[in-house]
């Protein structure tokens, strides 16, 4: 028995409308999947695409390591005195 403010078409065309809204968030909810993939691919490919480092590079970085612990510890001094 339908309730008296509802006709069966009103009842038909709200079916059809939450039919629509699920189908509408299901493909969204793909769309989204299929982004993050593509993205966690490229990510992948173009971190596998990286030179290595090379020793010059790994040795300048060293130097610029050294230096901030020094620059830090003679801060430090300097505020303690």
């Amino acid at each position: 028995m339908q309730p008296p403010d509802q006709t069966p078409d009103s009842s038909r065309r709200e079916d059809r409308e939450d039919s629509r809204l699920v189908r509408t968030l299901l493909w969204i909810g793909v769309a989204g999947l299929a982004a993050g993939l593509a993205f966690g691919v490229a990510r992948v490919f173009a971190l596998s695409r990286r030179p290595p480092d090379d020793p010059t590079s790994q040795r300048i970085q060293q130097l610029i390591d050294e230096a901030n612990s020094l620059l830090k510890t003679l801060d430090e001094q300097r505020n303690s005195a």
